[in-house]
């Protein structure tokens, strides 16, 4: 009776083919580098129409304007392909082979660039070999994480650029110091970046958990959709007023001065231990590129 029941739950389990992970995973890298997600062309808009200096508004203008070039002429919305990133989900109910999607994921990766022909930014740290496949030692990087939603397998895939990833720290701040030490540091690595990050950026923050947990949270948060918040009440208040304080800097875009230096401040917090309190940054440029599948029973579903 027992392996009765076992049959009918295995029957009723989606199993994920690992060849559409490989399509999936070649097909949202080229829609990541060619269409922007409608949340960034929204930040576009406000940041236009409440942009006080000239300079900053006719800059935006021109912005705006290559994204639409870029997308009405299928062409590559920025040079810099960027490091691969893609951030699986996995839902209940759901029959995968972890290192198998892996190997797909990384295939598709290496697909995307061969079949594309679009420039490989990957190369050994030390010899600057090139493969021309945008992948290489750890690279594409994929992260798993899990989701209570049922008969759910979605794959997030986001090409980050050095100009923004060159942007990023760590400090290892003292309790004593309190939330006064996170704000004067996010503040003073948005002063140098400058104009580095393309901006308007998106200010990627982590609090709290280890030195590595840390920086993750603050590429989470760079990385996460404009409009989202902080599921924690502390650090929601932390990105409104971080966002106050960085768009009064005066960066503004490409850094050539005006209201207008970051989207938004995203912030991702963690537990941490009591002689602790870590804090990252990671930037997003203006190109904040991102593409997804989900795939559920009746099919594969792209978007952003």
């Amino acid at each position: 009776m027992g392996a009765r029941g076992q049959g009918k739950e295995d029957q009723s389990r989606v199993k994920v083919d690992l060849q559409q992970v490989e399509e999936a995973a070649k097909e949202l890298y080229i829609r990541a580098l060619k269409r922007l997600p409608p949340d960034i062309k929204q930040g576009f808009e406000r940041l236009a129409a409440g942009e006080t200096d000239g300079g900053a508004k006719r800059m935006l203008g021109t912005m705006i304007r290559n994204i639409a070039v870029a997308e009405e002429t299928a062409n590559l919305l920025c040079q810099d392909t960027g490091i691969p990133i893609y951030n699986v989900r996995i839902g209940r109910g759901v029959e995968l082979d972890g290192a198998g999607a892996k190997d797909a994921i990384r295939r598709g990766c290496a697909r995307s660039t061969r079949e594309y022909a679009f420039r490989s930014s990957i190369v050994h740290p030390t010899t600057r070999v090139n493969d021309q496949t945008s992948t290489g030692r750890g690279v594409p990087v994929i992260h798993f994480d899990f989701s209570d939603e049922r008969d759910f397998f979605e794959i997030e895939m986001i090409p980050k650029g050095s100009g923004s990833e060159n942007n990023s720290w760590l400090k290892m701040a003292i309790p004593a110091d309190g939330v006064d030490a996170i704000k004067t540091f996010v503040v003073d690595c948005v002063l140098e970046a400058g104009g580095k990050t393309c901006p308007p950026t998106i200010v990627g923050v982590g609090v709290g958990g280890t030195a590595d947990l840390c920086v993750y949270l603050a590429k989470a948060a760079a990385t996460r959709a404009l409009g989202t918040r902080c599921e924690d009440p502390e650090g929601a208040r932390l990105e409104e007023a971080l966002t106050r304080a960085v768009n009064l800097l005066g960066v503004g875009p490409q850094g050539l001065g005006g209201d207008s230096t970051a989207f938004a401040v995203h912030v991702e917090t963690a537990a941490t231990h009591i002689t602790m309190n870590p804090v990252a940054v990671n930037m997003q440029c203006h190109s904040a590129r991102r593409a997804r599948a989900t795939f559920r029973p009746g099919g594969i579903e792209y978007g952003y």
